[in-house]
């Protein structure tokens, strides 16, 4: 473990092997001209706003709440006002991400604001429940490396780090069953619950947030319901997009094929095994590639 200090006031710890190729992140950042996104995922309470936290900070000392955001303006703003190799982090932890809006939302705006992202050198960390949630072309092309926290016999303050070879197998393996054994990784590490910013302020923008975000109007209700029982028609009772169509237009229900196709797809299947039931596998592998390739 190495100490890190913020203005002696803030000390936590940090493993030794990822302060090292953090430092190698950080140096090509400033050097190279690279951007480079990061995703941390992970169950609720695992901890792994804290440890985004703390990796930001390293790379970033000026990382303060306001690059600390929870919607997707405060994304655009934080992106746009940020300094060349400035931290951002999106942390999107606390909204459960239960709508495809919501997904949608984070993918076009890592996409629209590719171009930004790289002309100032910025280090993004997003941070949400799971990547296997994104669309492939983040999860897999513009995310660079995936640190994912888990708890150790009931114990919170575990990760373990997928590169960006072996996230994308871990995509391609494991997105089906959700679930983060298919691949072994040797990065692993722990970390402790230190906050880098105001922990009471950070608690009350995140309460703020989460309001805001549960706050769902009758309209998008209804259509979230209707696009599920599409959903259902098409998957369960295993109708054609035709014949769907007709049984709408029956009952007053003007939809077009594409209509329903594009509906049915915003649908998120609720996997029957949670990916967080098990720990990660992260047995010895003779993978041993650095974290940032």
């Amino acid at each position: 473990m190495v100490i890190v200090e913020k203005e002696g006031e803030t000390t936590f710890y940090i493993e030794a092997k990822l302060k090292k190729n953090l430092d190698n992140i950080k140096k090509k950042i400033n050097t190279k001209d690279r951007d480079y996104v990061l995703l941390v995922d992970g169950e609720e309470g695992s901890g792994k706003s804290v440890l985004a936290m703390q990796i930001g900070y390293y790379i970033d000392p000026t990382l303060c709440l306001d690059r600390v955001v929870m919607n997707g303006t405060d994304f655009m703003n934080a992106i746009k006002g940020a300094g060349k190799g400035q931290c951002v982090i999106y942390d999107e932890a606390y909204s459960g991400l239960s709508s495809r809006g919501s997904l949608s939302e984070i993918n076009n705006l890592i996409v629209s604001l590719m171009t930004e992202m790289r002309q100032k050198n910025l280090f993004v960390i997003v941070v949400l429940p799971s990547f296997f949630i994104l669309d492939k072309y983040v999860s897999l092309w513009r995310s660079r490396s995936l640190v994912h926290c888990y708890f150790k016999n009931g114990n919170r303050g575990r990760y373990i780090i997928f590169n960006k070879s072996l996230k994308k197998v871990l995509y391609m393996k494991g997105k089906k069953e959700f679930s983060y054994r298919v691949v072994k990784s040797r990065f692993k590490g722990k970390f402790y619950n230190k906050y880098v910013v105001d922990e009471a302020e950070y608690r009350v923008k995140k309460d703020e947030a989460l309001k805001r975000k549960n706050v769902m109007t009758r309209a998008s209700k209804f259509q979230e319901q209707r696009n599920r029982l599409l959903y259902a028609l098409r998957k369960e009772c295993k109708m054609s997009l035709k014949e769907i169509a007709i049984l709408c237009n029956k009952v007053g229900v003007n939809l077009k094929q594409t209509q329903i196709s594009d509906s049915i797809n915003t649908v998120v299947k609720p996997s029957s095994t949670s990916p967080f039931q098990q720990e990660p596998n992260d047995d010895k592998s003779d993978e041993n590639e650095p974290f940032f390739p």
